[in-house]
């Protein structure tokens, strides 16, 4: 899957949550980097029945008997497990935790960070939802030497990565997550054999990402089209986007499950946030250009197509969500 690196066999510590996270971890496996500790979120509760979910990269180190570590904080005790595994290099790839200058200095390599954007754009937890909401045309990712800030260290190597009309959220991340990979177990061997000068931001360019939150998945019908279908594109699965539905006194929650966008309005404008039929679509009015509803969710139901919602809500039509 990824072209044939410089065999490296210095003790790593690998840290890191997401899916971006496994799919770098897998290829240091795969290449048989001589991965000593790998430090990760601990399990957490899901869903309705609070069910435990194990972090991806857990799952992934176990399967090859990685020692796997799960601080709540980097405090002095897990300071301690991080010196005692004696690594030469620590690896972060989407942790989710800020590391102490205790711990940036404990490697004598440094700590290597793999970030989804083209530093210094977009520093801190969520790039790729912060490239979608924006409506960027590219992003990348930048392998940079960690410091004490929050992604401000040296750029050590990186790659720019067109976003098509068409990604969302987990097709970006899938593409940057094979581009991460790639490129880290390129600039392993460069930096361990100091062949890479590290090249300083440009903080005067620096931009800071939004925290993504659960009601960051309000739509707002005065927005364009285009932006909100930028946001559905951002914010899938989780948050998704969401809006108000007025009936019978009540404000029902709706979650706009599958959308599509129309840049031109139709002959008549209507109210914004007015649902209205157009052709053989449903469409809700936006301050400029329409969004074509194609499947919804009441809260506390099942995800269902806008037609069978109306056949059930016949009084959904001319409605103004909100």
């Amino acid at each position: 899957m990824f072209k044939e690196e410089k065999q490296i066999k210095i003790p790593i510590v690998f840290m890191g949550t997401s899916e971006l996270s496994a799919v770098v971890l897998k290829a240091l496996i795969e290449k048989k980097y001589n991965i000593v500790g790998v430090f990760t979120k601990p399990d957490k509760k899901i869903g309705r029945k609070q069910e435990i979910s194990e972090p991806l990269v857990k799952k992934i180190a176990q399967e090859k008997n990685i020692p796997v570590f799960q601080p709540e904080k980097i405090d002095e005790a897990a300071v301690e497990q991080i010196k005692d595994l004696k690594a030469d290099l620590i690896i972060v790839a989407a942790y989710g935790k800020i590391l102490s200058p205790a711990v940036l200095n404990i490697p004598g390599f440094g700590c290597i960070n793999v970030h989804a954007s083209l530093l210094p754009k977009y520093r801190g937890p969520s790039p790729i939802q912060n490239a979608l909401i924006n409506g960027e045309k590219e992003t990348g990712i930048t392998i940079m030497l960690m410091d004490k800030g929050i992604d401000t260290g040296d750029i050590l190597a990186q790659k720019t990565v067109l976003i098509e009309p068409g990604d969302d959220n987990l097709a970006l991340l899938n593409k940057l997550s094979e581009v991460g990979a790639e490129m880290l177990l390129e600039t392993i061997p460069l930096w361990i054999e100091r062949k890479i000068q590290p090249q300083p931001q440009d903080n005067s360019k620096a931009t800071m990402c939004q925290l993504i939150e659960r009601n960051d998945g309000y739509v707002n019908w005065t927005d364009d089209s285009e932006d909100i279908h930028n946001r559905y594109r951002a914010l899938a699965p989780w948050p998704g986007i969401f809006c108000y539905w007025k009936k019978d006194n009540e404000r029902l929650r709706l979650k706009l499950v599958s959308i599509e966008k129309q840049s031109i309005n139709p002959q008549q404008k209507h109210i914004e946030g007015e649902v209205f039929e157009i052709a053989d679509e449903i469409g809700v009015q936006t301050g400029n250009g329409i969004i074509i509803l194609k499947e919804i969710q009441q809260e506390g139901k099942m995800p269902i197509n806008v037609r069978e919602f109306i056949n059930g809500h016949a009084d959904f039509i001319g409605s103004v969500l909100v």
